[in-house]
């Protein structure tokens, strides 16, 4: 991690015109680790890096200084979003149970998506 995280991090919370304090508050830092981060004094932790990515809507690689690209491509966006609703454990405890199921049952759940979808469009 180079020097242009605090510099990138101090500019997008600037950019959303909240404090150190109010951005602290958000992920649960204290004020001033907010600004030993701005500082480069200190380093958040992947799951940290990400979130504030996710915050701003970034990529990690932009707040890292390996990119000057800020925004995140809509597949990437997808993408994310897939991998979080397919990590989803209740989602994956689900999908095991659904081959077991009767097939009328099965039939229903069809029907009721197929019903979700048009309410959508």
């Amino acid at each position: 991690m180079t020097e242009l995280f605090g510099k990138k991090l101090k500019a997008l919370r600037s950019s959303k015109k909240i404090s150190q304090k109010e951005f602290g508050k958000i992920f649960g830092l204290a004020e001033s680790t907010i600004g030993m981060y701005e500082r480069d004094e200190r380093r958040p932790d992947f799951e940290l890096l990400n979130k504030f990515a996710d915050y701003f809507e970034v990529s990690t690689d932009y707040l890292l200084g390996r990119t000057d690209m800020s925004e995140i491509s809509k597949e990437e966006k997808d993408e994310a979003e897939f991998q979080a609703f397919a990590n989803d454990p209740e989602l994956k405890r689900w999908y095991r149970e659904l081959p077991k199921s009767k097939e009328e049952d099965l039939r229903m759940l069809r029907s009721m998506w197929e019903v979700i979808k048009k309410e959508t469009k």
